[in-house]
């Protein structure tokens, strides 16, 4: 596990030592070029010193000092009358001026000058000016390299400082009871961690509202289901007591009938529980119309043995994006309820129009319809319309849930639903995406 701390700490050492070395080399060409100027000056003065003294006497008295100076002299005839050093690999000849040798044993900083009837060269290895320029580049770091621990120190307090407030985050996230949802504080916070602390304040949101939606459907469901397995249980138990077979015929009649009835329910909360936003929805693009004839094709048996006319009165090429399977669940729910609540000889139409680029489905039935004080309260859970005479003659069971499990794929695949009425008087839906 990666620690920012020491990541920082890490990173910011390396910099200072980056920048340390940096600086060093800055320093020692700074002192080599400030050198160089000093010796080569110092050649020059120890030169122009020469003609001063009886050459003897600047033979006797010179001190070419610990800087590793070697003197020659020649003649005008070119013999060399001096050698101070005889084992320096000097060349054996003099040239006026500055001129730097390349030797086996280091380079040479060389001056030559005309000295009276003499030439005199003067040559000093180029380690000695490179080791006065080093020296002076370590004395002026070593302040900084010997402060380097104390930095990394100060480095690692400091940042533990600055991360103290993340520390305190994670203490109040650890602190807090599993159903404890209400937003974390974040007042006197930095400004690096309050954007931190505003999307974990977000989430806490979106996990209490899910939370609540959880609860909500959870009691829902258990209120719902309480009634069909009730039923269901007295059913068998007339089953167990019936005295002929005609009474317990008529009993596993209404037994069966029952579980149809809880099943339906059951998997109409199954489809509900998946619909849910929270859920991942595919990004498949999707042939509509394709879709839609296979739902109409699907239920079109089922139509006719409940004595209506399903079909499909128009349709255009149109392409969505989404999940084929919720998409299939939302139209076959509205076919089921279209062709469920239509009496017998009524007919269900079905179209796919493109209305200023955007696909729109519309269902119409000539059935009961729906009032209009109503439409807007069908899309919740469990909610039944209430029944009219109208409706009273289509004796239909429901579970309140197709409506709900439409509005929430159509959602999820940002399409609207609209209820209205249709030209045979019945429920007309259209579903805009």
């Amino acid at each position: 596990m990666r620690s920012i701390r020491r990541q920082l700490l890490f990173w910011l050492l390396a910099l200072v030592l980056l920048g340390v070395g940096i600086a060093g080399w800055l320093i020692y060409r700074q002192a080599l070029a400030e050198a160089n100027e000093l010796f080569d000056y110092q050649l020059e003065q120890i030169a122009a010193a020469l003609p001063a003294e009886p050459f003897s006497q600047v033979l006797g008295s010179r001190d070419t000092g610990d800087e590793g100076i070697v003197l020659q002299i020649w003649n005008r005839n070119g013999v060399l009358m001096y050698y101070s050093r005889p084992r320096a690999p000097l060349a054996p000849r003099a040239e006026l001026g500055f001129s730097t040798e390349h030797t086996d044993r280091g380079d040479w900083r060389v001056y030559g000058a005309i000295v009276g009837d003499n030439v005199v060269q003067l040559a000093q290895p180029v380690s000695v000016r490179n080791r006065l320029a080093a020296n002076v580049a370590l004395r002026t770091l070593w302040p900084l390299i010997v402060l380097l621990p104390l930095l990394g120190l100060a480095v690692w307090v400091v940042v533990g400082r600055g991360l103290r407030p993340l520390r305190r985050v994670t203490s109040a996230l650890d602190a807090r009871h599993p159903e404890a949802l209400d937003p974390l504080p974040d007042q006197r916070l930095p400004l690096e961690v309050q954007p931190l602390v505003r999307a974990l304040n977000a989430l806490l949101e979106r996990l209490a509202t899910a939370l609540d939606i959880q609860k909500a459907f959870v009691a829902d469901a258990a209120h719902e289901l309480r009634t069909p397995l009730a039923a269901v249980q007295i059913q068998s138990q007339l089953v167990a007591r019936a005295k002929d077979d005609a009474a317990r015929s008529e009993a596993l009649a209404d037994l069966q009938a029952g579980v149809t009835r809880a099943t339906r329910l059951a998997e109409q909360l199954l489809a509900l529980a998946r619909s849910e936003p929270d859920g991942h929805t595919a990004t498949n693009a999707i042939d509509l119309r394709a879709l839609l004839q296979d739902c109409v094709v699907a239920y079109a048996p089922l139509a006719q043995n409940r004595g209506v006319d399903l079909g499909i009165d128009a349709s255009e090429p149109a392409t969505v994006t989404g999940d084929a399977d919720a998409l299939r669940v939302m139209f076959n729910n509205l076919v089921d309820n279209a062709t469920k609540y239509t009496p017998q000889g009524g007919r269900v139409d079905v179209s796919l129009h493109i209305d200023e680029g955007h696909p729109v489905v519309r269902i119409a039935d000539s059935g009961p319809g729906i009032e209009p004080a109503e439409r807007g309260r069908v899309f919740d859970r469990f909610y039944r319309a209430g029944a009219g005479a109208n409706r009273a003659r289509t004796d239909v069971a429901g579970t309140g849930l197709g409506l709900a499990i439409v509005r929430r794929i159509a959602t999820q695949h940002h399409a609207a639903v609209r209820l209205d009425e249709s030209l045979a008087g019945g429920l007309l839906v259209e579903v805009r995406f």
